[in-house]
């Protein structure tokens, strides 16, 4: 199995199932001497480990990292940086009953038809367990941000029918911890309580959105084609279980704009720099930042594993109504949000480094 990798110059690789014994990630073209947060990573951790309250999973893992290399009195080698997180709360078991059974919406039957066999516990490298991996790489890369005093902040800004009534602007990096669901508009949660009460009631499941911004991004960071600075971030979010949906600014609204409404006029500051009266661009023309705040959404369907009796196929194409055992999320977009902090991260740093080597010495 291939593409497991991201990045151009900073490489990301993960490895590991998510019942298998443990997961784990690689971190290629490093700067040297780059010095390791280990709380900060560790946060990031517990933030997308579930909270029962917020419709997470009861499955609990300690996540404690070993560090295999590329690291000397907690600083970056310049070597491969090698990590891996055991898995101590595996249950495989849970999954014979499905053995015969390609589950509704997950990967199964997808899996299985590109590969020959398909790992059912816990989707193998399609669960969000492998997820953990990206979190300990994108805490480890903020470092490089915060150099560049560039900052990343993300909230749950809509979750099942609830909508928060904020703009983008609005959202910081404390503003997600203002409460279990990660949510925007903390008056709103009274109500995504309810929803999330009901939905487990049913034995059932709800998506959301997330949206993020990226603030003090430098202009000049992309390319006019391929790797179009959003186009890499949109592919890193789309990468994401359960994501359904990416749009960078105006996004899905520009379509009922005219031109003369969606353009970012330029205007020059009181200092001399060139900025932008409006950002309806998100930040990112022409594939290219151009200086102004980037912000965009990510859209996560509602998780198919419930409790609700199903239909599903067997293997001898018999269709018929199943019940998924197991531990399963009511909602898993709260769980996200470190997420996709850490894919933006990861992005970011890796477009920064590009650019930089490409810089005449």
């Amino acid at each position: 199995m291939s593409a497991n990798t991201l990045g151009h110059i900073i490489r990301f690789s993960s490895f590991g199932e998510s019942h298998g014994s443990a997961i784990g990630g690689i971190l290629e073209g490093l700067p040297v001497g780059l010095e390791l947060d280990y709380a900060f990573i560790q946060t990031q951790l517990a933030r997308r480990r579930p909270e029962k309250a917020s419709g997470g999973t009861p499955r609990k893992e300690e996540d404690a990292i070993t560090w295999l290399s590329g690291i000397k009195h907690h600083k970056t080698t310049g070597a491969p940086l090698a990590f891996l997180v055991e898995n101590r709360r595996q249950q495989p078991a849970d999954y014979q009953a499905l053995k015969n059974l390609y589950r509704p919406s997950h990967s199964d039957y997808t899996h299985e038809k590109r590969f020959g066999m398909a790992d059912l516990p816990g989707g193998g490298r399609s669960s969000a367990r492998e997820t953990v991996s990206r979190v300990v790489a994108g805490a480890i890369v903020h470092g490089i941000l915060k150099k560049h005093n560039i900052s990343i902040s993300a909230a749950v800004t809509q979750l099942g029918p609830v909508k928060a009534d904020v703009s983008p602007g609005d959202i910081h990096q404390e503003t997600a911890q203002n409460n279990i669901y990660g949510f925007a508009d903390p008056e709103k949660t009274t109500e995504i309580a309810r929803v999330l009460k009901a939905l487990r009631a049913e034995k059932d499941s709800t998506g959301g959105v997330i949206t993020t911004i990226i603030r003090n991004v430098p202009p000049g960071l992309g390319a006019p084609i391929y790797h179009k600075l959003h186009a890499d971030l949109g592919a890193a979010m789309l990468s994401i279980n359960s994501v359904k949906g990416f749009d960078l600014g105006a996004g899905f609204d520009a379509p009922q704009m005219k031109g003369s409404e969606h353009n970012d006029p330029f205007r020059k500051s009181a200092d001399g720099t060139i900025r932008h009266g409006e950002n309806r661009s998100g930040g990112i023309q022409g594939g290219i930042s151009n200086g102004e705040d980037i912000y965009f959404r990510v859209a996560f369907k509602p998780v198919s594993s419930i409790g609700k009796p199903q239909y599903m196929l067997t293997r001898q194409g018999q269709i018929e109504e199943h019940t998924i055992k197991g531990r399963h999320d009511t909602c898993v977009v709260p769980r996200a949000i470190p997420i996709v902090e850490a894919m933006t991260a990861l992005v970011m740093a890796d477009h920064l480094a590009w650019k930089k080597s490409l810089e005449i010495i």
